[in-house]
């Protein structure tokens, strides 16, 4: 060939600041772009291998070789795929608004947000830019009688082309590192890059250190004058890529087995405690999706937010939660899925509004939904295992996705305080006689001690939702099962606890004087005391709030402290048990002025008692409590 200099074709001025400032915040991207295309360079050649329109050895051993020369500043991407011709180069190179780069270019010049963009595939070699001050390529087609050419640009609309002295089918690009970019030509770097995005790529990836590689042939050198030898026994370790080019979601299912899963489930994601289990997707029409959802073990809540989808492009690394893709609660599981059949070339506004990518999510919730479902009916005694872990991601789900609450609605399981997990129509069948539609449900198990004591005195049943999207979930349900109603254990006391009363009259007379005994001795006229004679006899008092004024005010909590106080007041009622003792002796010393005190150190002790059975107590109270505790105390020693 002809030694020739000439411009690019650019269609849209100023091109390379824009690639320069387009990627800047993701500046290894350009790696990614090179090894992509080497990729693709090799998959274009077995393809044509195969329908026999390329003449390759039978044995042929595709690689990419990424070599880095500090010494040099230089970084070569190298193949052995298809080649160009010099009318290739000129077509694929020279004229940049081939593959709709000026489109690409007019939509995206005047964004401010870098992240909108979604995927970088499309510029692909021009991204070399970003980081070189001279870029060369050395290419040979894999066409008969083709000549090897050489094409070099410093960056502007300049370039040159020549005669190349390559010899090996495939293309070479020569990064010459600008000084902004230095840290790419440490090698421990550009590992990283590779294995972030190629972990997985179909053709082996070899990185080489020039500078290593020359040390170790002066050393071999020096052995041989050494010894005096004409060669030495030195052998050669083979190297080894750093890929694995057959990821485990590429194999059937069926040929999986649990350890290989969990050894995959180790590999991608760094983490040593064993996945619950998984979900192997495998789809070829009517898109091509492949990869593997894992349920992973929780250590504690706040886990749950902390899950990590890998998405993948033809096994190329694009990104991590791309949730315009998949599902939002799907990230709180981890996992990798493989889309080649996604427009990465576009917008993430643009990936919400497609049909392919509803598609696809749709897809994945479907599977979630009915691996549940297998399970719940399949193995039960594991899915009751299981449901500590998943219920947050699950509950989630539900009140995130229409779809996926119907389908799972059925294999929603709740912990009684019993230990037993059952559905909610499993619970309110068997409690319909004492809870009619009524959900009983304990938030914190100690806290709520006392009231989960007189719920098992009673035989009565309530479930354990102790985590933060319980309050949500709660409300999701009551909205789509109208005829449920949540009411937390402290909240209301069953007729099943009470005990018929024959004389209506007389409970009237003892609950006024109670009331006022109270209230005197508490000085709190706005307290509500109820009298209810319960059958168990060793609670005195018990508090209740109302559902509604709790939960407005942690709503008040949530949103920042909005003060919601004056339209649901704290509404706490004492209970008094005139089965109780204590009860019984307030009313025998109402008359007796000498015992005056010690009726008031009875009423505030049980209303300690009863408020610290339902939420702890404020400082100042505490410590009125323990004093007047340790005053009780000092009593009983003076009686004695």
């Amino acid at each position: 060939m002809n030694h020739e200099n000439g411009s690019i074709s650019i269609n849209t001025e100023n091109i390379f600041p824009i690639i320069k400032k387009w990627l800047y915040s993701e500046k290894d991207i350009f790696i990614r772009e090179l090894v992509s295309n080497a990729s693709d360079a090799i998959s274009k050649l077995k393809k044509l291998s195969a329908i026999g329109e390329a003449e390759i050895e039978s044995d042929a051993k595709y690689r990419i070789k990424v070599i880095v020369d500090k010494e040099n500043k230089t970084i070569q991407i190298d193949d052995n795929g298809i080649g160009m011709t010099e009318e290739e180069v000129k077509k694929y190179i020279n004229q940049i608004a081939f593959s709709g780069a000026k489109d690409f270019v007019e939509k995206y010049k005047d964004k401010a947000d870098e992240a909108q963009i979604i995927g970088h595939f499309g510029l692909g070699f021009y991204s070399a830019f970003m980081v070189s001050e001279k870029v060369q390529i050395d290419t040979l087609s894999f066409q008969k009688d083709a000549e090897a050419v050489r094409w070099t640009s410093s960056g502007g609309t300049e370039y040159e082309m020549d005669k190349s002295d390559r010899n090996e089918r495939g293309t070479k690009i020569t990064l010459f590192i600008a000084e902004d970019s230095v840290e790419f030509l440490e090698v421990y770097k550009v590992r990283e890059i590779l294995q972030k995005y190629f972990s997985f790529l179909q053709f082996e990836i070899y990185l080489e250190d020039a500078n290593e590689k020359k040390k170790e042939a002066d050393k071999k050198e020096d052995i041989k004058d050494n010894e005096n030898k004409e060669e030495t026994d030195v052998k050669e370790e083979e190297p080894k890529p750093l890929n694995d080019t057959n990821p485990l979601w590429l194999k059937n299912p069926k040929d999986c087995t649990d350890e290989e899963y969990k050894e995959f489930y180790k590999k991608v994601f760094f983490d040593f405690n064993e996945p619950l289990f998984w979900i192997h997707l495998n789809m070829d029409y009517p898109f091509n999706l492949k990869g593997i959802l894992y349920f992973p073990k929780l250590k504690h809540e706040f886990e749950t937010m902390e899950g990590q989808i890998k998405l993948f492009y033809n096994q190329v690394f694009v990104a991590d939660n791309i949730k315009e893709v998949i599902p939002e609660f799907l990230m709180l599981l981890k996992g990798a899925l493989d889309c080649p059949d996604l427009p990465l070339n576009v917008s993430r506004s643009f990936l919400q509004n497609d049909g392919y990518v509803n598609k696809i999510s749709s897809h994945i919730t479907k599977k979630v939904a009915d691996k549940l479902i297998s399970i719940f009916e399949k193995e039960r005694e594991t899915y009751n295992k299981y449901w500590d872990d998943i219920n947050p991601f699950v509950k989630y789900g539900c009140i995130k996705e229409s779809k996926f609450s119907e389908k799972v609605k059925d294999v929603i399981i709740y912990k009684t305080i019993k230990g037993e997990y059952v559905t909610l129509k499993d619970y309110l069948e068997r409690n319909k006689s004492k809870h009619e539609n009524k959900v009983f449900y304990v938030s914190d198990e100690k806290q709520q001690a006392q009231y989960i004591r007189m719920f098992k005195e009673n035989d009565m049943e309530a479930v354990i939702l102790t985590s933060m999207i319980d309050n949500h979930f709660m409300q999701h349900i009551e909205m789509n099962e109208k005829d449920v109603k949540f009411q937390r254990i402290d909240s209301d006391i069953s007729e099943s606890m009470k005990e018929t009363q024959a004389d209506d009259s007389n409970l009237k007379e003892i609950s006024e004087d109670l009331e006022k005994i109270f209230k005197e001795n508490l000085g709190n006229d706005k307290l509500t005391i109820k009298v209810e004679a319960l059958k168990t006899s060793s609670v005195p008092g018990i508090m209740l709030l109302s559902e509604q004024s709790r939960r407005m005010q942690e709503m008040s909590k949530m949103f920042g402290g909005m003060n919601l106080g004056g339209m649901y007041p704290q509404e706490e009622t004492l209970v008094l048990n005139t089965n109780n003792s204590l009860i019984k002796s307030i009313l025998n010393i109402k008359e007796r002025p000498d015992k005056k005190d010690d009726a008031k150190i009875i009423c505030e002790h049980i209303y300690d008692l009863a408020m610290m059975s339902h939420k702890q107590l404020e400082p100042e109270a505490m410590t009125n409590f323990i004093e007047r505790s340790n005053k009780i105390l000092s009593r009983l020693v003076e009686d004695e």
